[in-house]
């Protein structure tokens, strides 16, 4: 089987935009077949139900949403919105209601966007956080992640003031508030994901190292903290940060990205949502900012932006443990993976 993946990267040194590539599941192989999209600063990407790419962008001292059509192995950019001011760090696509949600780490706003029929997008709704933390990098609001919750609310998550949002969303992409939870100080949230059953997230802490599981409660949208447990050694005392977070499609194993110890680490989650540590597996290079499951889930790529490069390792579907395939496979400031 062929499997197409994508790559979003910074283009600050010699990336040129979102590269492409192909994971054959036969030979357990992966190869970049080149430069999909040339746009400065594509970090994140989300794909839609109709082959339609919505990518972080930034044009000179604006940055915002970009919307591309893919056909085949091309894209063509539809439209974007962009303002004065730094590029957002998330996207994700709410298919029920065609919109676009977006985090902008460093304005420290959630915004909306509404998906006409042609792809393109129109901004509905901007919410500015203010607030701050206890660390140097929460000098004020930096939002990370803007996501939908089971029920389909929106998860606004809060790096800078420890804090995690709930928001209702109209169907004309609206925002109202509906519940915030205060993590400890200094954790740093950063990304999160949802039990298949709905009951439980799990919230990678990219400050603290750690990840928090937290009980949601539909019925009131709102998150309650449970445990918490650390993504490296205790002994480790250089730099960290937590990234990337996937849970599998089973809700059996759990998986983060460390930045710093440059590892993934593989959790077993109980059925009351504890976890527990079985592997921490090398990166094979510096600063895993993102990594992704195939749709099989017997892969796993990850990219390292440092290092310019990727990782593919094999799955254990029952063990949920990683062996590594390939490295070195060249991805020039890797940042987000996508298939």
């Amino acid at each position: 089987m062929q499997e197409r993946i994508l790559f979003g990267t910074y283009t600050k040194k010699t990336s040129q935009g979102i590269y492409q590539g192909t994971l054959d599941t036969t030979t357990k192989t992966l190869t970049i077949d080149g430069l999909l999209a040339a746009t400065n600063n594509p970090t994140y990407l989300a794909l839609s139900a109709k082959d339609r790419l919505y990518s972080v962008t930034k044009e000179a001292d604006e940055g915002g949403i970009a919307a591309w059509q893919l056909t085949g192995k091309t894209a063509n950019k539809l439209n974007e919105v962009v303002a004065p001011g730094t590029p957002p760090a998330y996207v994700a696509v709410d298919e029920a209601r065609q919109l676009v949600y977006s985090a902008n780490y460093h304005k420290g706003t959630a915004e909306v966007m509404k998906i006409a029929a042609d792809g393109q997008l129109t901004l509905t709704d901007t919410v500015q956080h203010t607030g701050k933390g206890p660390l140097p990098e929460q000098d004020g609001s930096h939002i990370h992640y803007t996501d939908l919750t089971p029920d389909n609310r929106l998860a606004v998550i809060d790096l800078g003031s420890d804090k995690v949002y709930v928001y209702n969303v109209s169907d004309a992409g609206k925002l109202t508030e509906q519940s915030v939870l205060t993590m400890p100080a200094g954790f740093g949230p950063r990304h999160l994901v949802f039990s298949p059953d709905g009951q439980y997230a799990f919230l990678a802490g990219e400050l603290s190292s750690q990840i928090a599981t937290l009980k949601y409660d539909a019925a009131k949208g709102q998150f309650e903290q449970l445990e918490i447990v650390k993504t490296i050694p205790a002994d480790y005392q250089e730099h960290n940060g937590a990234a990337a977070i996937r849970l599998s499609h089973d809700g059996h194993f759990l998986y983060v990205s460390n930045r710093g110890y440059n590892t993934l680490a593989v959790f077993a989650v109980a059925t009351d949502g504890s976890l527990d540590l079985i592997q921490q597996i090398s990166t094979e290079g510096d600063f895993p900012r993102d990594f992704d499951l195939d749709p099989t889930e017997a892969f796993v790529v990850v990219v390292n932006q440092n290092t310019d490069n990727a990782t593919l390792y094999a799955r254990d579907l029952t063990s949920g443990t990683l062996t590594l395939l390939q490295k070195d496979i060249d991805v020039p400031e890797g940042v987000s993976v996508r298939f």
